[in-house]
């Protein structure tokens, strides 16, 4: 629909500078860099001073001011020293394009449908928020819900069939930073624990706890990495309080996350949790067919000895002037390739690899699924279980054609790296 707009828009000026000045040209239109300045911006004015022998704002003005309704077109203004720039009617594109898209065969819905490729009516899975369950909800994950949330929307007024996810993170290191402070720090037994998570700001005394904890850590790193380590250890094979705390903790943070984003109008069809990437053997069926494709590798010395990591940087390149900064920085993304800690813990890019797969029905499992207890706003919320499935859930498991994931831009690095893994299993397109 853009595009029709502004072909429309450049033909009409053409005409009209031809009609007027008796000039025939072809008009140039550029995107402006901001939309308060509109969505199509010509420095056709610039080329007429030339022959007109005119200021180009004069001209932009007096074109401005004589130029016929286009459809589709709301106003076009003089800006700059002589651009003129258009406004489209926002009314009028969005009709247009919801109509396009209702009307089967319609040319229009053919050339500007967004996502028409092969399978565009297939199931669109949109992730979403994935707030680490150690804290409440901040502004910038707020800020990532809303952006979620209106993608969501949009596609599904679209009419696009659209599965809403939220993957909760509740066996990583934020998680387990939280149990420590508990365990080590406050020295509370689990049922203590429990009885704290009933406070409905719970999420804030875990805020507040979890703080604590990295001063706690800075004072004694080594401490911090055998902590830590255990933690991660007992939590991942479900067993002794560590694993108990970390329920706790995870449960009652997310029930709380989902009454923030429902003040907002934010719900979810499912909760894919972590955990039962682990529990019910999802990350096992993933790492053989990463091993088996040659994908990840052991490393047998060096720092990440004992780790099975995903090769990245091309071995022996050259560094050229100027690559030096790069270079650092790609160094400190390094622990992100890792994929299985020396430790035998699985990193989130492992896990999220195995998660992607089975969102494009790629895995060969499915999860157990339940209704998530007391979800507000009387919205059904679903979530994986490694418990007994309830019968009454609907089918999750179906293969995705397309799959958004709304992350912070400071997470682009390892979603590359789990599309890198996906790419080297040979599903380029899921990719």
């Amino acid at each position: 629909m853009y595009l029709t707009l502004t072909n429309r828009l450049r033909d009409a000026l053409a005409r009209h500078i031809e009609e007027k000045y008796s000039v025939s040209l072809d008009v140039v239109l550029e995107r402006p860099p901001r939309i308060e300045m509109g969505e199509a911006a010509s420095p056709v004015c610039f080329e007429l001073a030339k022959r007109l022998k005119k200021a180009p704002r004069i001209i932009a003005q007096e074109i401005a001011n004589s130029f016929p309704k286009v459809e589709g077109i709301a106003r076009v203004e003089v800006a700059g020293g002589g651009y003129l720039n258009a406004y489209f009617d926002r009314g009028f594109f969005w009709t247009q394009v919801s109509t396009s898209q209702q009307t089967e065969g319609s040319p229009l819905a053919t050339r500007h449908l967004p996502l028409s490729s092969p399978g565009a009516s297939g199931k669109v899975i949109v992730e979403h928020t994935s707030i680490n369950p150690n804290k409440a909800a901040h502004i910038g994950h707020v800020r990532n819900a809303v952006l979620g949330d209106t993608m969501a929307r949009v596609l599904r007024h679209a009419g696009r069939a659209v599965q809403v996810q939220n993957y909760i993170d509740n066996t990583g290191v934020q998680v387990a930073d939280v149990v420590i402070g508990f365990l080590h720090m406050e020295k509370r037994a689990p049922v203590n624990v429990k009885m704290l998570a009933m406070d409905p700001r719970f999420d804030y005394y875990c805020w507040d706890l979890y703080a604590k904890v990295t001063h706690f850590f800075e004072d004694d790193k080594e401490r911090a990495a055998k902590l830590r380590g255990e933690t991660l250890k007992a939590i991942e094979e479900d067993r002794g309080e560590e694993a108990e705390v970390a329920q706790v903790v995870a449960d009652a943070i997310v029930s709380l996350h989902l009454r923030t984003m429902a003040r907002l109008g934010i719900f979810y069809e499912l909760l894919a949790r972590e955990s039962e990437i682990l529990h019910l053997r999802f990350w096992d069926a993933a790492f053989e067919k990463l091993k088996a494709a040659g994908v990840i590798q052991l490393a047998a010395s060096g720092k990440m000895a004992g780790c099975w990591i995903m090769p990245w940087k091309e071995e022996g390149k050259d560094v050229k002037e100027g690559e030096e900064k790069a270079f650092a920085e790609e160094d400190e993304n390094t622990q992100d390739k890792i994929i299985v800690r020396s430790n035998g813990t699985v990193t989130y890019v492992g896990k999220d690899i195995a998660y992607q797969l089975w969102k494009f029905g790629l895995l060969g499992k499915d999860f157990h699924y339940r209704k998530w207890p007391n979800a507000p706003g009387r919205h059904t919320v679903w979530a994986t279980t490694s418990g007994e499935n309830d019968p009454a859930v609907p089918h999750f498991g179906a293969a995705a054609t397309t799959v958004y994931n709304v992350i912070d831009a400071r997470q682009a690095y390892l979603q590359d790296v789990v599309a890198e893994g996906l790419r080297r299993l040979g599903h380029a397109q899921e990719a």
